[in-house]
């Protein structure tokens, strides 16, 4: 985006994008524009987000707080034998590797984004909710034309999900075949749900009719979900993590959320690094990215999952006398998807945000006369480290989502954050890289080659030299995998921030169909 413009917002459809720019062009600031666009996604983007699923928000406003909107998935109040539950594996088929995944009503956790995003718009926003909501309810009700990249994660990817039970046959195979790229699809239910939430408010989901049928539809089909769950589901809001990155404030998702402080202390690690003295994609740069993703990984393993809970979990992790093991590590030694989706807006009044939602792959059950699928966050691997059904009742989800924002002099220079599962932190932590570290355009900072290191496997995008490969000097044990284009495995970073004379850009993120719009 080149243009002279005064507000953005980037997302990961044209036309999610679109409903954002809709609002700007009526007077909405920043927050407005977000929660416009987020709506919009849950028909834009339905394999990525939902109503029924959960995210964060990262606020910077005006007046120079910052303030981060907590509304992930909560776990059940309570459980039930496991002989009742209904959860079962289903695999996925991605072309080099099968998948399980566990979807069913025994997967689904309370959601929150509904509730988060009237608690955004209540404490931030500047237009009328039921403005705001319009976007998406005429989508919805007049239905959109499917995207390329929502037909490959409908048609190769999700599809035994989408079809396991009848309403999602009904909703993505209308006519007895998935739709695909280019055709019409309607969320006729969700239009007039939407419509009936933004009348009379967001009790009609957590404590009307709509509640009442998906923990009817909970108790007889083997959930685990109460009215009790989602009558007592709370919007929480979190003081940000902040950490200085060389001249910049960089402000991120906090515990107990994971992504957030494992970016913050992989840039403590590289702080020590000139890194911008290194080429871009050279085989010394993939070095030291990988050697500085796995220390990472292992100090993650070194007293943060078992103390995920605790109050200062994030300082110790990040005091200079545990950063010091790893700081001297890094000096000496210089295949999932992602059903997740991410929204960056900043507008001319001061105001960013930066919100990623996710609905995992989704649980296949959709809540009857709504089109809306609810999540399957109980059944993401990812998300359950001790294991499925050993969760404890009632507490917040842990997440890798990150929405984050740079902060040059107190005020937002950049907003980003991604999808991808376990690739959100790293992607998020390379774009940073690339913009602070080597000065790198938005665009070109989003669209550059990136890797990933994980379970002794480091990922390459292209293009990286094979013959490259056996000379590289990478952690022990380390295999290698040329990918032979770029791909959403390696995440989806959407990003504005301000360019020359006050000016703001953005970019959308090639991987993902990323789209982004400027307002004069």
């Amino acid at each position: 985006m080149r243009e002279k413009h005064k507000c953005a917002i980037a997302a990961g459809n044209a036309l999610t994008v679109e409903a954002g720019k809709v609002i700007f062009e009526l007077g909405g600031n920043a927050f407005d524009a977000a929660i416009a666009a987020t709506l919009a996604a849950f028909v834009t983007e339905p394999t990525l987000t939902s109503a029924g699923g959960g995210g964060f928000l990262l606020a910077h406003t005006s007046k120079k707080r910052n303030i981060l909107f907590d509304f992930f998935t909560q776990t059940p109040r309570q459980k039930r034998p496991l002989s009742e539950v209904n959860f079962y594996p289903i695999d996925i088929d991605f072309g080099d590797t099968i998948q399980s995944f566990h979807i069913g009503l025994g997967s689904i956790a309370t959601p929150g984004n509904l509730a988060g995003l009237f608690a955004v718009h209540q404490h931030l926003g500047s237009l009328p909710f039921k403005a705001i909501a319009e976007p998406a309810i005429e989508y919805a009700e007049r239905g959109i034309t499917l995207s390329a990249f929502q037909d490959t994660c409908i048609n190769q990817y999700l599809y035994p999900i989408l079809l396991a039970e009848p309403l999602g046959q009904k909703l993505f195979a209308p006519s007895g075949c998935l739709v695909k790229a280019g055709d019409r699809f309607y969320m006729k239910n969700f239009a007039a749900t939407l419509r009936e939430i933004s009348c009379k408010g967001v009790d009609e989901f957590y404590r009307g009719e709509i509640a009442r049928k998906l923990v009817t539809d909970c108790r007889d089909r083997g959930g685990y979900l109460t009215r009790e769950d989602l009558e007592n589901y709370r919007v929480i809001q979190r003081q940000p993590l902040t950490i200085r990155y060389r001249d910049y404030e960089i402000i991120t998702n906090p515990p107990p959320s994971s992504g957030g402080t494992l970016i913050a202390f992989a840039l403590k690690l590289l702080e020590t690094i000139e890194v911008g003295s290194l080429a871009l994609g050279s085989p010394q740069y993939i070095e030291l990215l990988a050697r500085a993703m796995q220390l990472t990984n292992v100090a993650r393993k070194d007293g943060y999952n078992a103390n995920l809970y605790d109050e200062d979990v994030a300082e110790k992790f990040l005091s200079p006398e545990h950063l010091a093991l790893y700081q001297q590590q890094l000096t000496e030694g210089v295949n999932r998807w992602g059903s997740t989706t991410h929204i960056s807006t900043i507008d001319d009044q001061g105001n960013a945000a930066s919100i990623t939602t996710s609905n995992g792959e989704g649980s296949a059950y959709i809540i009857p006369g709504t089109d809306i699928m609810v999540n399957n966050m109980l059944g993401e691997e990812d998300l359950n480290p001790s294991g499925f059904h050993q969760w404890p009742c009632d507490r917040r989800m842990s997440s890798m989502m990150s929405p984050t924002l740079i902060l040059q002099n107190g005020n937002p220079l950049f907003v980003l954050g991604s999808g991808g599962s376990n690739r959100i932190r790293t992607a998020i932590l390379q774009v940073i890289i690339n913009l602070l570290d080597f000065q790198l355009p938005l665009e070109v900072a989003v669209a550059n080659s990136r890797v990933h290191w994980e379970n002794n496997l480091l990922n390459i995008e292209p293009p990286f030299p094979s013959e490259r490969v056996a000379k590289l000097q990478l952690p022990n044990e380390t295999e290698v995998l040329l990918w032979k284009a770029q791909n959403m495995f390696f995440g989806g970073v959407h990003a504005v921030g301000k360019a020359e004379g006050g000016w703001v850009t953005g970019a959308g993120d090639p991987r993902r169909e990323g789209a982004v719009a400027g307002v004069c």
